[in-house]
């Protein structure tokens, strides 16, 4: 990810957790967000340290990563320059202007998704245009998850689910479109330069004895395609067809599992594949966690006393509703939008507030839900809390009272590396990644049953939410 890489050895038949490790990276500022690829490796390196004698028994390895990123190889595949990162919003003005270009819905219909700044093929247009010298020297374009299944195995590959994220892949079709890098910047032979794309069950390569001697693995063991992070949480949780994971991290995140592709021209929903054959579409909001971390800030309250203070309120916050666009969200039709907090009175307490804050953050990814009915994703499924948000109470209740369902908070901490542990079995087992995590139970977790299922409070949800829309125009 990129705060840390993160190690977790499972039993590839019963699923148990044998032994973890992490290792954190160096943090990274946006606008400009990089990080050397190398330092993966060294973290990659300390974290499997940390598993102990452990390792010597892994039989299959899988990697997942942060989606989007640009690593950029020469011709000898060392690295040209820093990594840059999905959450590097430099390219921003690279997006808009791909975008003017071929037009939002010609985007949507070639690759499921309109560019914005996190998309690689953005950053490849902004490496052109401010460093056209190491454009000039690239032979290799790679994600994430790609360089370190690299260094794993010696063989250039990747896998559909983080492909789809490139800005240059037709999710639909399972085939690069090197058509639309013609627009990022002078010519180059696209064809050699983007990686082999691994089946879901496929197998990436061999792990080679140079990488075996520093991890402390056994040369020649099967390295699986890996895929982005997304789809690494959705093969984790089991995710099936109508299923709904809501993250609340930092940023936000709506995803659900689609037999069929999506291709939203208004740039709602990213249109990309998962790592089952599937196809995975999201919806995204920059602002989560941390707009009631800052107002837990402003009434000078921890987190457990501002959960309480959220519980405390009823819903509706009294009339108060605060639209969390705090930190450089865009919307269609607010594309420079900040927060607003509506009907405040004199007589606003710090409970209200506080329930402002949960809620408007819950309309805000439950508009990513609606994002996604409208794109014609089946949305009927379990709904599944995720991220830091899931370990609060308020988030909790506040969701299943809002989206008038029960939620289930899985029990495992971390989906992403969970799902590529999944990858891995399912690779050997020649089973689908979904059976493998259903036998693991990897989807159980406590119930939160909404309160609209035990009074007549189904109006007052209708009311939060319509609230919410009038002040988001």
């Amino acid at each position: 990810s990129t705060q840390s890489v993160k190690v977790e050895l499972r039993d590839a038949e019963s699923g148990v957790v044998v032994a973890t490790g992490r290792s954190a990276h160096a943090t990274t500022t946006p606008p400009r967000s990089e990080q050397d690829p190398h330092m993966w490796w060294s973290a990659l390196v300390d974290a499997f340290a940390a598993t102990g004698e452990h390792r010597q028994h892994v039989t299959a390895v899988a990697v997942a990563g942060q989606q989007h990123g640009m690593v950029v190889l020469d011709a000898q595949r060392q690295v040209i320059r820093p990594a840059k990162l999905w959450n590097d919003t430099e390219s921003a003005p690279q997006a808009a202007a791909l975008v003017d270009r071929l037009g939002a819905e010609a985007w949507a219909r070639a690759c499921g998704s309109v560019p914005v700044a996190a998309f690689t093929v953005t950053k490849l247009a902004w490496l052109a245009e401010t460093e056209p010298q190491n454009y000039a020297r690239i032979a290799h374009v790679l994600l994430p998850h790609d360089w370190l299944t690299f260094r794993l195995t010696g063989r250039l590959t990747t896998d559909r689910g983080d492909a789809s994220g490139t800005g240059y892949f037709d999710a639909g079709q399972d085939r690069w479109r090197a058509d639309l890098l013609e627009s990022v910047g002078p010519p180059h032979d696209w064809a050699s330069i983007l990686p082999e794309v691994v089946s879901p069950l496929g197998v990436a390569g061999e792990l080679t004895s140079q990488a075996a001697e520093a991890l402390g693995l056994r040369a020649g063991i099967a390295v699986a395609a890996g895929t982005g992070d997304n789809m690494a949480a959705a093969l984790g949780l089991g995710l099936g067809p109508g299923d709904i994971a809501i993250s609340y991290g930092t940023s936000g995140t709506v995803y659900a599992v689609s037999v069929t592709p999506t291709h939203d021209p208004t740039g709602c929903v990213a249109g990309f594949a998962d790592a089952s054959g599937n196809y995975l579409p999201l919806v995204c909001t920059l602002n989560a966690t941390k707009v009631t971390a800052a107002v837990a800030r402003l009434l000078g309250a921890d987190l457990d006393t501002f959960n309480d203070l959220a519980l405390s309120a009823p819903a509706g916050a009294g009339g108060l509703t605060l639209l969390p666009y705090f930190d450089g969200e865009r919307t269609p039709n607010r594309p420079d939008a900040t927060g607003v907090l509506g009907g405040l009175r004199s007589d606003v307490s710090r409970e209200q507030f506080a329930r402002a804050a949960v809620e408007g953050v819950v309309c805000g990814l439950l508009d990513g839900v609606d994002s996604l009915t409208a794109a014609g994703v089946p949305t009927h499924g379990r709904v599944f809390v995720l991220g830091g948000g899931a370990r609060s109470a308020a988030y909790r209740h506040i969701t299943a009272d809002l989206i008038g369902r029960p939620i289930e908070v899985p029990d495992a901490d971390e989906h992403v590396a969970s799902g590529a542990c999944v990858q891995a079995a399912a690779m050997l087992a020649e089973q689908q990644p979904a059976l493998v995590a259903n036998a693991w139970r990897l989807g159980a977790g406590p119930q939160t049953d909404p309160a609209t299922s035990k009074s007549p409070a189904g109006a007052e949800a209708s009311f939060v939410r319509a609230a919410y829309a009038a002040l988001r125009g």
